[in-house]
């Protein structure tokens, strides 16, 4: 046991996502009776409402939050200690700023699950307090955001709806809705840290030929903390952003990973202005912060998607890395 604290931080809003309207498909989660409809019988275990929220809620409690279960039971028993788990905005509004859980923890994990509709921003004082939680040598946080797939109010009407469909028939995925948009804590706190960086699309990796996650390429000499020792590959989830840094972010943040996207799955506007691959996980350079920040997609810490072997090298190496001298 390495005595590490660790902490994950869900930055979405809970009455802010739960009481979207239904009647609305957009940048909302399902709830979980549509969830069960849309892949039965996958999620059975999942249908006696008296036991089960069929709500968005229900979605969130037993799909979304369950999904990073085995993450914090594994860096638990790593550490010693349990994983604090926060949500932003809980049921009953009461709100948890990052700068009220830091104190205590040397390893923040952000899973930016929020929809932008929320409008979860990290303000001055939540943004400095990273900052100084940064300035410790041994500190870790990774901020991870998820997908924007549909993206499309600049276009027309005919438009959009071209876009939307072209992007949904890439990723293939039918419980996911024209226009998904998450992210908004994790690009404001980016942003605000000097380092802005947008998560674009919602790109389908690419498989090896026994249906495992195709190897991710490694920038291996960029690797200081060697996170990604033993780690061949990520996963499977069929939408993950490209992460691209924007501004000063391309001198203050090297790219660390990159995936391979599925060129058989149907075209892409990405593949086809020449891309092969997505930015897939950043990390701060040495003069950027003394401790370390890394950036990466939230299915990264999920147990869903396949790569699981590979993802728990990569957890553990998180945990465990050397303390800095």
């Amino acid at each position: 046991m390495n005595e590490r604290k660790v902490a994950v931080y869900y930055a979405w809003s809970r009455p802010g996502e739960t009481e979207a309207p239904l009647a609305v498909i957009e940048d909302r989660f399902p709830s979980l009776f549509e969830s069960r409809r849309l892949v039965y019988p996958r999620f059975h275990e999942l249908s006696d409402p008296v036991r089960f929220d069929q709500s968005i809620a229900g979605f969130l409690d037993h799909i979304m939050k369950a999904n990073f279960i085995d993450f914090a039971e594994q860096a638990s028993t790593q550490t010693g200690h349990p994983v604090l788990e926060v949500e932003r905005v809980a049921d009953d509004g009461t709100q948890t700023p990052l700068n009220h859980i830091l104190s205590g923890i040397d390893t923040l994990i952000i899973i930016s699950f929020d929809s932008l509709r929320t409008e979860q921003a990290a303000d001055a004082a939540e943004v400095n307090a990273v900052r100084a939680f940064l300035d410790d040598p041994d500190h870790l946080v990774f901020v991870c955001p998820h997908h924007e797939i549909g993206a499309a109010e600049h276009l027309s009407d005919d438009d959009r709806l071209k876009l939307q469909e072209a992007e949904f028939l890439h990723h293939g995925d039918r419980t996911i809705p024209p226009q998904q948009r998450f992210g908004g804590l994790a690009r404001s706190l980016l942003a605000g840290l000097g380092i802005p960086v947008e998560n674009h699309f919602g790109l389908r990796p690419a498989a090896a030929q026994d249906g495992s996650p195709a190897p991710i390429e490694i920038e291996s000499s960029l690797d200081r903390l060697k996170i990604l020792n033993g780690v061949p590959t990520f996963n499977l989830h069929p939408h993950l952003p490209h992460l691209e840094r924007l501004g000063d972010a391309k001198a203050k943040l090297d790219v660390l990973a990159r995936q391979q996207i599925d060129l058989t799955a149907p075209p892409h506007a990405f593949v086809q202005s020449g891309h092969s691959t997505f930015d897939a996980m950043l990390q701060s350079r040495p003069e950027t912060f003394p401790g370390t920040l890394l950036v990466g997609d939230t299915t990264l810490f999920s147990s869903t998607a396949g790569g699981l072997e590979s993802l728990r090298h990569l957890w553990a190496n998180i945990v465990g890395r050397p303390r800095a001298s």
